[in-house]
């Protein structure tokens, strides 16, 4: 159960990408714990639509939206649906993500543009479209990467391109939309995705040499680690945090 009151953000309607699983869903779960309303959006209907039951069963309000974040006409039918059943959306998190990765002379342009348009592109046309529903007192999410803090960026740098093109972003919008009553923040996070997980089996020593350099010894959980500093990151107590990169990674990165 979240460490969080059920009413901490009651009131408040989240818009998720990449809520189908991993760090998505797990954010997700937490706001709906804390009572916000919540709008799943995955590119795969059925796993938000699974997600989204997931979240009625423990008494959350959600509904489910396919969007390919890829698709201007698909996140404006998205924010258009949300707004529709829910009448605002005040918190925005985008976490879906297409990732580029490999050594540069194996990264194709297919690839890097799929990069581009999941991620800094998409990111920033949501954050417009949502823009008018979070006036006044709007909280944005958006999701980066440590990668590009790793002195070793072999096999990494594409991804970590597209990622600091996020914190860029975002941190214009924190300039200029503060204004308007909207926060903008970014999360930098090492989470147990399904990706992860997957990656951690295939690769046993690589995996155990990688925990071995989180100071805390560990991976951190979607929604336990991830999702609860989101609602923190949401609540009223974070309302003078703005413009910032949080690493939530057990203290592995240096962000300075």
């Amino acid at each position: 159960m979240s460490t969080h009151s059920n009413t901490l953000l009651a009131g408040k309607v989240a818009l998720i990408t990449g809520a189908g699983q991993g760090v998505g869903q797990g954010i997700a779960f937490a706001l709906a714990k804390a009572g916000a309303k919540v709008a799943l959006a995955g590119r795969t209907l059925s796993k938000v639509e699974d997600s989204c039951e997931q979240v009625k069963s423990f008494g959350g309000d959600a509904i489910a939206v396919e969007c390919d974040v890829k698709d201007f006409a698909s996140l404006e039918n998205c924010v258009n649906t949300v707004v529709k059943e829910f009448n605002t959306i005040s918190i925005l998190v985008n976490n879906a993500q297409e990732v580029p990765l490999g050594p540069l002379l194996h990264v194709s342009d297919e690839a890097f543009n799929a990069g581009w348009e999941s991620g800094p592109l998409a990111t920033l046309r949501l954050m417009k479209l949502c823009h008018p529903h979070l006036k006044g007192d709007g909280c944005i999410i958006n999701l980066a990467s440590t990668a590009a803090k790793r002195w070793d960026a072999s096999n990494y740098a594409a991804y970590a391109a597209v990622k600091e093109a996020i914190r860029s972003i975002s941190k214009g919008a924190a300039s200029e939309w503060a204004i308007d009553g909207i926060r903008t923040n970014v999360i930098l996070p090492h989470a147990l995705s399904p990706g992860l997980e997957v990656w951690v089996k295939a690769n046993p020593e690589e995996a155990e040499a990688f925990i071995a350099t989180i100071p805390q010894k560990r991976i951190g959980d979607c929604e336990k680690d991830i999702g609860e500093f989101v609602v923190s990151l949401c609540s009223d107590a974070s309302a003078y945090v703005n413009g910032q990169s949080i690493a939530i990674d057990g203290g592995q990165a240096f962000m300075g």
